[in-house]
């Protein structure tokens, strides 16, 4: 699951993570973004076109701002989170690989919620993931999840930019992620909401149904939303896993 919230939001999905294994016996695990945004916001250093040590000197001051925000979400239900940094390398190497789904296992076993996100420390542009979309996928991948929620600022993926066209209709379920649907989502100037914003979802989305799971797409504001998502309700877009050939997806 990725987004960006303030306390009360966060709190409100550390809640309702706490009520997912309580209620319905659902493990979660948790990406997040929002490192470097924390640390401009702390530390005002605004400018743009910023140098990669610079970008990885603002990440080391963010990391641990989002970390307290999550540890207090987790607190107020009686929880645990851990901190869990990952590098692209980390899931190319098979060592690494199985040194984090074991790290992982035994957070799920102690009933602690990891919170995952790029190590940007010592990430760099040539060996990075690209975007918290395309880690959550990965993750989601090695880590054997059923479902992958990535939670965003619009309701799901629209058959029309929302903003241009006000008929625009929600898309309940998509079969596939078509070539012909990324290359209408490629992001430009000034389209963070709509379709314009769906890219590095959708490309999430086709990644994890290619490995047999469902993604979907929700505003992460909504009240309960992970409640109802885990209720069987239709909510936001689900973008369906490929099916294996005894049928089955997994």
């Amino acid at each position: 699951m990725v987004c960006s919230g303030g306390p009360l939001l966060i709190r409100s999905w550390m809640h309702q993570v706490s009520l997912l294994k309580r209620q319905y016996g659902i493990e979660v695990i948790w990406v997040t973004s929002g490192a470097i945004a924390s640390a401009v916001d702390k530390t005002g250093y605004h400018k743009s076109n910023r140098l990669l040590p610079q970008k990885q000197a603002l990440s080391a001051i963010g990391q641990p701002l989002v970390m307290d925000l999550y540890n207090l979400g987790l607190q107020t239900v009686g929880a645990v989170g851990a901190q869990v940094l990952l590098s692209y390398g980390d899931l190319k190497d098979k060592i690494r690989l199985v040194n984090f789904k074991q790290a992982i296992e035994q957070l799920l076993e102690w009933d602690v919620v990891p919170v995952i996100n790029e190590n940007d420390v010592v990430a760099t542009e040539e060996i990075r993931f690209g975007d918290n979309d395309a880690l959550s996928a990965q993750v989601a991948h090695f880590s054997g999840a059923d479902q992958l929620v990535i939670l965003t600022d619009v309701q799901g993926l629209y058959d029309a930019d929302p903003r241009k066209h006000p008929q625009a209709k929600l898309v309940a379920r998509l079969e596939k992620v078509t070539p012909e649907l990324l290359l209408k989502t490629v992001p430009q100037a000034g389209t963070a909401r709509g379709t314009g914003g769906m890219y590095s979802k959708l490309k999430a989305g086709k990644y994890a149904a290619e490995h047999f799971i469902d993604t979907r797409l929700v505003q992460g504001d909504l009240p309960r939303v992970l409640l109802r998502i885990a209720e069987g309700e239709d909510v936001g877009t689900l973008i369906q896993a490929r099916k294996k050939r005894n049928g089955k997806k997994r």
